[in-house]
C-alpha cells in the first residue's frame, strides 16, 4: 500500500554510493525529495537522473535534501554516480531486497525494483506531494520544482 499526502513518511537507514549510512529522520528541519528509481545505468533511469543533476542548484536553493533509492547494490551505486557525476545520495535499497520500496508502497514484486516514485516531504517529514509512474514512464521536473515551491 502506498503513502498518502498528509502520511508521516517511513523512517530508513540506507547506505549511499560512498557507504554512508543516511537516515531520513536526521534530514528533519529541511524538504526531502525521495526519488525511487528501477535501475542503474538504464536509459530513462539515467535521463531522470541527470535532470535532477543538471537542476539541483534550483532544485535545493532552500535547502531541499535529494535522496535517490534504487535497489542496485551501494558499489553499483559509486559507479553510476562516479560516471554521470551526481553530487546527491544514490541509496542502495539492495538488502533486505526492496525493503523501503516496499515500506512507501512502490516495488514491483514481478521486477525486483522500484517503480518510479518520488514524494516531496516538509521539514518535518510529511509527504506534501507524490507521484507514481511504471517502469517506463519518466518524471516530471516540473512537478518536483511546483511541489517544492508550495512547501
Amino acid at each position: 500500500m502506498s503513502i498518502e499526502i498528509g502520511q508521516q513518511a517511513p523512517d530508513f537507514t540506507l547506505k549511499n554510493q560512498h557507504g554512508e549510512e543516511v537516515t531520513l529522520s536526521s534530514l528533519r528541519g529541511k524538504p526531502v525529495v525521495v526519488v525511487f528509481y528501477p535501475f542503474a545505468f538504464t536509459g530513462v533511469c539515467t535521463g531522470e537522473l541527470c535532470e535532477l543533476r543538471d537542476n539541483l542548484a534550483d532544485l535545493t536553493a532552500d535547502g531541499a535534501e535529494i535522496l535517490a533509492i534504487s535497489c542496485d547494490s551501494p558499489f553499483t551505486l559509486r559507479v553510476f554516480a562516479d560516471r554521470e557525476g551526481y553530487a546527491f545520495s544514490l541509496l542502495s535499497d539492495h538488502w533486505p531486497h526492496g525493503a523501503t520500496a516496499q515500506a512507501y508502497g512502490v516495488f514491483n514484486e514481478q521486477v525486483g525494483a522500484a517503480v518510479r516514485g518520488t514524494f516531496v516531504l516538509d521539514a518535518e517529514g510529511v509527504v506534501r506531494w507524490k507521484v507514481e509512474n511504471g517502469l517506463p514512464d519518466a518524471r516530471s521536473l516540473e512537478d518536483y520544482r511546483s511541489a517544492l515551491a508550495a512547501l
